[in-house]
């Protein structure tokens, strides 16, 4: 179970990381962007249609769905 909760750790430590990631490029682009924001990025079209941001949101998109999917079989 130690092994499952290091994992678990790691996990929510990349998350936010790559959330403070993309929120600092999200305002590199729109600067006036919120934590809240983000989560909506169809919102901002200079975001919508911008490959670096799209590529980040991906990679938060995939470690969220590794830690719903370890979340799921413990």
């Amino acid at each position: 179970m130690a092994r499952t909760e290091n994992v678990e750790q790691v996990l929510g430590e990349m998350i936010a990381q790559q959330q403070q990631l993309l929120l600092r490029l999200g305002r590199r682009i729109v600067p006036s962007l919120t934590t809240e924001d983000v989560l909506q990025p169809n919102d901002y079209p200079e975001l919508e249609n911008h490959p670096e941001f799209r590529y980040e949101e991906g990679v938060l998109a995939g470690l969220q769905s590794a830690q719903m999917a370890l979340r799921a079989v413990v």
